[in-house]
């Protein structure tokens, strides 16, 4: 009825099974392994690669550049914290960008009140806007680009918080379908109708860039 203890695979067995089962497949699924086994080192090596493109999610949500050092902090306790219950079953970064969109949005709905202002972006939504050519850039292109780019960062954090949050994973973190969808925790017939809904909204908002 019950495996007998002493039939169930060993710690080290597993471990070289769930390895197995992703050599080859990607990098960092071996090192969070590694971290559930309590390999420090490994989670140093996820902690350097992750820690600024997470960050950059993060400030992208939340558009303060403290509060998204904090909550990227916080990300990465939350993926140590569950290291002992983590299973290879999806990328490393569908996984983490899950948390990260968790806590970005559950920041997002305590902190409405706190809207820093910050740098403007050096990015623009593919499709949406467009940067002036700028070879030998002066004060006035300079002031246009600007103001352009920060037409284009306000009309992407109006949109609703999944739309924003699917949007920013979609256009700047480039992540897949797969990865977004489950990210939000939606199916991806349903991401595709939140990214068109998005875009369509980008599309009327910024029209006159065009």
């Amino acid at each position: 009825m019950f495996s007998r203890p002493s039939a169930q695979p060993s710690a080290p067995s597993r471990v070289r099974e769930d390895m197995e089962a992703v050599a080859a497949l990607e990098r960092d699924a071996q090192l969070m392994l590694r971290v559930r086994e309590g390999d420090e080192g490994s989670f140093a090596l996820l902690l350097n690669q992750h820690r600024r493109p997470v960050a950059h999610f993060l400030f992208r949500m939340v558009q303060n550049q403290a509060v998204s050092e904090e909550l990227a902090q916080e990300v990465f306790l939350r993926v140590y914290r569950s290291r002992a219950s983590y299973e290879p079953t999806a990328k490393f970064t569908t996984w983490l960008y899950r948390i990260a969109t968790h806590v970005a949005l559950n920041s997002i709905r305590d902190r409405k009140h706190e809207r820093g202002q910050e740098s403007l972006e050096e990015e623009v939504v593919e499709g949406v806007g467009r940067q002036i050519a700028d070879l030998q850039p002066n004060v006035e292109h300079r002031m246009v680009r600007d103001a352009r780019l920060q037409e284009v960062r306000k009309a992407i954090d109006e949109l609703p918080e999944k739309q924003k949050a699917a949007v920013l994973m979609h256009k700047y973190q480039e992540l897949g379908y797969d990865q977004i969808s489950k990210a939000l925790g939606i199916s991806e017939s349903a991401l595709k109708s939140v990214l068109f809904r998005a875009y369509e909204t980008l599309r009327a908002r910024l029209a006159h860039l065009a």
